[in-house]
């Protein structure tokens, strides 16, 4: 009997000292960490029961969801979840129309499933964002090389067509210090899950209507019904919460070889019109050519992004190598939500878009009380043919935007581009001028932001006149 209490005794103490332990460890840890681990799995739970087929939706349209949604005490639950969670699950705005329970399948996890590659821009403000990463910090005995796949709690279920779920899309951790940007089960556009009707955001989002957006920028520029205030500002045409993407890059790409041919397209799709808003958009017979690691040039978006509640990130790029279009390479393929809660005024993030062949990095930022700036500039008095190098930086922002790099051999106008700028701040433009027989002098021009009118600048330099003009709006409302 003696022997069994010593027995028992020493189970409690051990039992004891477990939680002592515990207890000490955890009273170290910030409050937000204990926070976001419960959150976080409490959050896996409700997601998993909320995306079930047979759980029904509200009705009410995704980017302006319903206050009287029979699911809005789990919405407001999911909305309280940390900045880094993926912004549908942030959000919980991924209804499923109500359907049988499909049959599913469970298969291990294999490095050749949801890729994540290593990074290239890094941004130390992401710190804050990061979730507990116990589960994926790798030994220190391990050699595979860390591109190898994305890290995985547990196994996954496929549906019936094949199609990891949302939950399932979770890693336990960033890869380099870059999050994924999770692309939604069944919205691939090559084997066209995206165009089937069995899911009601599809069908919120407007997704089978391929039309560009509608809306042009400078749509308020010179409106005739302002309702100016005392200090100049306009009443009636209100800065509103915007999407500004600085740059995208190559991350990685499973071909052999340097450079690449590269097509396809990326948009987005906010609630002023729900059509396609191309950030890039190149042909099969117009490819660009880059290799791993450079930068994508960015010639849109066509008008300014409303971050206003969700909206959608769509994408469709390929790698050209045969004769036929069917012979290409997928780089990355789908569509992914964003919104405004699940990012943070001026804080610059990036996220990794994976693919079957590859990895696009995009690196942009939730501006707050924000204008569109359209940039237009003019060369002219071209004497001989100089390289031109022309940056841009918002909002106080030390992240460059790349409007253009290249050769400029006559007088002529470069394409456009769109802006957001925070209201109180500027948008300051750098550009760099030389000849190949010279060192590149550098000139910067700034423009304070406003919601309407234009401003111009000019630029003298021994090789050409350089003149900017920048017009000023605010977003519509709608296409009314």
């Amino acid at each position: 009997m003696d022997e069994r209490r010593r027995t028992a005794d020493k189970r409690r103490g051990r039992t004891l000292g477990r939680q002592y332990r515990r207890s000490a460890a955890a009273a170290k840890k910030p409050a937000t960490e204990i926070r976001d681990r419960e959150q976080m799995q409490i959050l896996l739970r409700s997601i998993r029961l909320f995306l079930r087929p047979n759980v029904t939706a509200a009705s009410a349209p995704m980017h302006r969801l319903s206050y009287h949604s029979p699911s809005r005490a789990l919405l407001s639950f999911l909305a309280s979840a940390p900045p880094w969670w993926p912004s549908a699950l942030a959000r919980g705005v991924f209804p499923l129309m109500a359907a049988p329970n499909p049959p599913v399948r469970r298969v291990s996890r294999s490095p050749h499933g949801y890729r994540s590659m290593t990074s290239g821009v890094g941004v130390k403000g992401e710190e804050l964002d990061r979730p507990d990463r116990r589960l994926l910090t790798p030994s220190t005995n391990d050699k595979r090389d860390r591109n190898e796949g994305m890290h995985y709690v547990s196994d996954c279920e496929l549906d019936s067509d094949g199609e990891e779920g949302w939950a399932e899309q979770i890693p336990s951790n960033a890869v380099d210090g870059i999050y994924p940007l999770y692309r939604i089960p069944m919205s691939r556009h090559r084997d066209g899950s995206l165009y089937r009707d069995t899911h009601s955001w599809k069908k919120e989002f407007r997704v089978a209507d391929r039309n560009e957006t509608r809306l042009e920028a400078m749509k308020l520029s010179e409106p005739a019904d302002c309702v100016i205030c005392d200090d100049g500002t306009c009443m009636m045409h209100r800065p509103c919460q915007m999407l500004q993407i600085f740059s995208l890059k190559l991350d990685k790409i499973h071909v052999d070889g340097g450079l690449v041919e590269l097509y396809g397209y990326i948009a987005a799709r906010d609630g002023l019109d729900l059509l396609l808003n191309h950030v890039i958009n190149f042909s099969r017979d117009d490819p660009i050519i880059v290799e791993q690691g450079s930068f994508i040039n960015i010639a849109g978006p066509k008008r300014g992004i409303e971050l206003v509640d969700t909206i959608l990130i769509e994408y469709d790029m390929r790698i050209k190598i045969g004769k036929q279009e069917k012979d290409d390479l997928q780089l990355i393929d789908g569509v992914s939500f964003m919104d405004d809660r699940s990012t943070r005024d001026c804080r610059i993030f990036t996220r990794r878009i994976s693919g079957k062949c590859g990895s696009v990095e995009i690196t942009a930022s939730r501006l707050n009380w924000a204008v569109e700036a359209t940039v237009e500039v003019l060369i002219s008095e071209v004497d001989s043919s100089f390289n031109l190098r022309l940056g841009c930086f918002t909002s106080g922002l030390q992240k460059e935007i790349q409007i253009f790099d290249g050769a400029i051999g006559e007088s002529g106008g470069l394409k456009r581009s769109v802006v957001a700028v925070r209201m109180g701040t500027s948008m300051d433009l750098k550009l760099k001028v030389g000849s190949e027989s010279s060192v590149a002098a550098e000139h910067c021009c700034s423009f304070k932001a406003n919601q309407h009118g234009s401003v111009s600048q000019e630029i003298k330099t021994d090789l050409a006149l350089i003149s900017v003009k920048v017009t000023w709006s605010t977003l519509p409302r709608g296409l009314d």
